[in-house]
């Protein structure tokens, strides 16, 4: 499997304050599959997300160990620019959080900051195919100078997919995607997600185990800081290696 690695990490530690909130972390994420990440609350598993596209960075008592590797290049390397693991990696948050601009501009912002696109047709093609690719093209095509902010709470979080897929990036983060929206559109958001692992390597938080047991093909569960067991999906949901790992599958904590 090691053509098809996508981020590597090694003993990744990392304290808040005095407060260790990761525990020596070592796990291989595959290209174009999706990983979910499971556990009780406070475990890590959202702090170890925000460590691969390096989020981390912007709270101050962070102290952080070991290494991350996209593509074999560590990405806390000296020379890295947390801005360029930003445009690789991008994030899906668990609230939807559209920019107060119209959709039309939601898309098309980062992608012309970063001169990916030049004004007019070019970034009007970029916005078409975005929304297409998060699959709200249809509901959306009549309105884009709306605000993205009076979409529904399932269409905003697919305007954030968008947003994110616009600057092309290779991995994208999801944290906890669907926990703010009802089950119709969680579906829809699961569905985009086999869908977008064609082309991207997908990485979700989920507290909900029957999201990750439908769409991971990898699953890591946290406890503790600790990361517990990571490997298939169906071994880690039906023949779990670890006690600990069976007793939060089965409910009895969590």
């Amino acid at each position: 499997m090691m053509e098809n690695l996508k981020i590597q990490t090694k003993n990744l530690s990392l304290w808040y304050g005095e407060k260790q909130a990761l525990k020596s972390i070592s796990m291989d994420i595959y290209k174009n599959q999706i990983t979910a990440f499971i556990g009780p609350s406070g475990c890590g598993k959202s702090t170890f997300l925000r460590c691969l596209n390096r989020m981390n960075d912007l709270i101050d008592s962070v102290l952080i160990k070991g290494k991350v590797t996209l593509d074999g290049h560590d990405i806390y390397a000296p020379d890295v620019d947390e801005v360029s693991v930003r445009k690789k990696v991008g994030m899906v948050f668990q609230q939807p959080n559209p920019f107060p601009k119209s959709i039309y501009d939601n898309v098309a912002y980062a992608p012309l900051m970063h001169d990916l696109v030049r004004k007019g047709k070019e970034c009007d093609e970029l916005v078409e195919k975005s929304l297409k690719r998060a699959g709200l093209w249809n509901e959306v095509k009549d309105k884009l100078k709306e605000p993205g902010t009076a979409l529904s709470g399932g269409q905003q979080q697919r305007l954030c997919i968008a947003r994110a897929i616009a600057v092309s990036p290779e991995v994208i983060l999801m944290d906890e995607p669907t926990s703010a929206l009802d089950p119709i559109s969680t579906q829809v958001i699961e569905a985009l997600m086999l869908e977008l692992k064609k082309d991207y390597t997908i990485i979700v938080v989920t507290h909900n185990m029957q999201q990750a047991s439908r769409v991971a093909d990898y699953t890591a569960f946290f406890h503790m800081g600790d990361l517990i067991e990571y490997g298939q999906t169906e071994q880690i949901f039906i023949n779990p290696k670890e006690d600990k790992t069976e007793q939060y599958i089965t409910g009895k904590f969590g």
